[in-house]
């Protein structure tokens, strides 16, 4: 069985997370669920970036101490990714020994080998982002990413030499066109490394809450090695427990937002590259959503609350909502009217009611018991051959992390197999009764599209699948819910179908 490890970036503890960190991790999800329905043996981390000025300010103003603080928080984290229905294999915090201890062993092995050294650090310092940036990059003397004002930080810092591996490293993005995804950031990120790498400062003096320098404590290790190491030392790297590491390393897929690109594909491959490890497979930076008055931000209060949309119009249309509304790599606004308009239009018309009206077609017409399809006529191998071929277009688009066009390609045959019962009209067909077997095909070629498209979705929407099953009488019968069932005509005769409430009813 091949193996597949996918990644969200690790969330900061600051205050609880939006629907923009909630985008990331539904995909991520999507993702990792698709591969384990196609046979792959998955690993699928997510977790906790804990240390760092802000969090150590943030907990003070709060009256709390940085580690009472970030243990509430993550709560919220752990209890967010249940409701969404997140199958993560494990969650990293940062403030865990075994992560540590891995931080502090390589901090150690590229001081030994000469990547890192001791000077004097002068330059601005952005809080929030808790980045560095030369005079040259802020935009009117504030931080180029968040906009904020900058502090002029002076002190003794260790750092990395980023300089050193520049060539190397863009050598490898220009010799994988693959490694970066979409192309648009792969451009970017080859424009920045021509534009010259600074020495990174990978130490801080000014704070105590995060991972001591092993050989000099008075120096904290800063977050930007902290936080990226975790997707080794979640697997154990350089422990005597190393098997996870050597069964899942290099990583297939780290997925992040577009704002942390340039730490995943330019800082941690170079890491990566002083330490001889193996650099990941593919980073795919996405789009944000955002609201009609800009980026959502946790600072700036201007968030939306997925608790509050699950609440409100269920767990697997927030799902769809979001991996649908955003196409790979570019943003979109939120609105709360788009959502309702995804569940209307595609779940409750599309989706929902396809189920439904053939469920209730099935028990008028054929006392709900599926009946043996006859011979496929014109109409009928249309539908057929598009079922054929959809389950290879959604996968290439999962592998490309092309979550909104995967769904569209599910859609497709939602849609044709709309207009295939208009074409067939089987409420016609069941006022004659010498067409009582083209009526029985017609409405097992709905029932059978509509389970091979329940079997698609799944990955995408969790919560589908058993509420089909049990409408379409095959809940016992698992061979029928796989990836290899994707074969048309797998739906027994005989089965009883039943068409129960509306999957997704209708939002007025």
């Amino acid at each position: 069985m091949s193996t597949f490890y996918i990644t969200t970036p690790i969330y900061y503890p600051s205050d609880n997370l939006h629907i923009g960190h909630a985008y990331t991790t539904v995909a991520a999800d999507a993702v990792a669920r698709f591969k384990r329905l196609t046979g792959h043996d998955v690993w699928f981390l997510t977790g906790s970036d804990e240390h760092g000025q802000k969090i150590e300010r943030t907990a003070a103003a709060h009256g709390e101490t940085p580690a009472s603080y970030v243990e509430r928080i993550v709560a919220g984290f752990k209890e967010l990714w249940a409701r969404l229905e997140i199958s993560y294999t494990d969650f990293i915090r940062t403030s865990e020994e075994r992560h540590k201890r891995v931080v502090q062993d390589l901090f150690r092995r590229l001081y030994e080998q000469g990547d890192i050294y001791k000077a004097k650090y002068e330059g601005w310092y952005c809080t929030p982002c808790e980045t560095f940036w030369l005079e040259r990059q802020l935009q009117e003397g504030r931080c180029p990413d968040c906009g904020r004002p900058v502090e002029l930080v002076q002190e003794e810092s260790y750092f990395f030499r980023l300089s050193k591996y520049a060539d190397r490293m863009l050598r490898h993005i220009e010799e994988n066109p693959d490694f970066i995804w979409p192309p648009a950031r792969r451009n970017e990120m080859i424009n920045f490394i021509k534009a010259g790498l600074e020495d990174l400062a990978v130490s801080r003096t000014t704070f105590s809450w995060g991972i001591p320098v092993p050989f000099d404590p008075r120096h904290v290790i800063y977050v930007w090695i902290d936080a990226l190491t975790n997707y080794i030392s979640a697997l154990g790297y350089g422990t005597e427990d190393d098997g996870l590491f050597r069964k899942y390393w290099p990583c297939d897929v780290h997925l992040v937002g577009k704002d942390i690109v340039r730490f995943h594909t330019i800082i941690w491959p170079i890491l990566l590259m002083a330490a001889g490890i193996p650099l990941p497979k593919r980073v795919v930076g996405h789009g944000w959503l955002l609201l009609e008055s800009g980026k959502m931000s946790k600072s700036k209060g201007n968030v939306v609350d997925p608790l509050v949309l699950c609440d409100k119009y269920g767990v697997d249309a927030v799902r769809y909502y979001l991996l649908r509304e955003l196409p790979s790599g570019a943003d979109c606004i939120y609105t709360e009217e788009a959502l309702v308009k995804r569940i209307n239009e595609d779940l409750a018309n599309d989706f929902g009611n396809l189920l439904h009206r053939t469920a209730t077609m099935v028990e008028r017409y054929l006392g709900g018991e599926v009946a043996p399809p006859g011979p496929p006529e014109g109409p009928d191998r249309e539908l057929m051959a598009l079922a054929e071929e959809v389950p290879s277009r959604v996968a290439e688009h999962v592998d490309r992390v092309e979550l909104a066009e995967a769904l569209a390609a599910v859609w497709r045959l939602v849609g044709r197999a709309n207009k295939y019962a208009e074409e067939t009209a089987p409420w016609s067909l069941a006022r004659d009764p010498g067409r009582r077997e083209r009526l029985a095909t017609v409405l097992y070629n709905l029932l059978e599209s509509f389970r091979l498209a329940t079997i698609l979705v799944g990955p995408f929407m969790p919560g589908v699948p058993p509420r089909v099953w049990a409408r379409l009488g095959i809940a016992d019968r698992p061979e029928l819910h796989t990836w290899e069932s994707l074969r048309w005509g797998r739906l027994p005769a005989g089965v009883r179908v039943t068409k129960g409430e509306p999957l997704f009813p209708r939002i007025e």
